[in-house]
């Protein structure tokens, strides 16, 4: 039996724009992806600190220092509000041992401390 564990996480980024406009995903810093390993569509959770919204939509490169929730989520965030990106992975039962998930904490500016 597989079971879902937490592998990335980009900790209390700064939501810096909302677009309901747009298709949908979220926007993210190049270099919080990069260092989360949080591939481009890759499918995300994102957790409001400030309200408790909470919702799934796939990451996509924004600019650098960039966090932009699109679409319906856009409707769940305000500009200035605190956010978190997780996503999960699969594991089995032989994996989970060794497992230690990614944490990235976002800095001033969105930038990876």
């Amino acid at each position: 039996m597989l079971r879902f564990f937490l592998r990335a996480k980009i900790h209390l980024a700064t939501v810096t724009g909302a677009d309901p406009d747009y298709e949908g995903s979220i926007a993210v810093c190049p270099g919080l992806l990069e260092r989360a390993g949080i591939a481009p569509g890759e499918r995300v959770d994102v957790y409001n600190r400030d309200n408790g919204e909470r919702l799934t939509t796939y990451a996509i490169i924004g600019k650098p220092g960039e966090i932009c929730l699109n679409g319906a989520a856009a409707l769940k965030c305000e500009k200035g509000q605190r956010v978190i990106i997780a996503c999960y992975c699969l594991l089995s039962p032989e994996e989970i041992a060794s497992h230690a998930p990614c944490v990235v904490l976002a800095g001033p500016d969105n930038r990876p401390q």
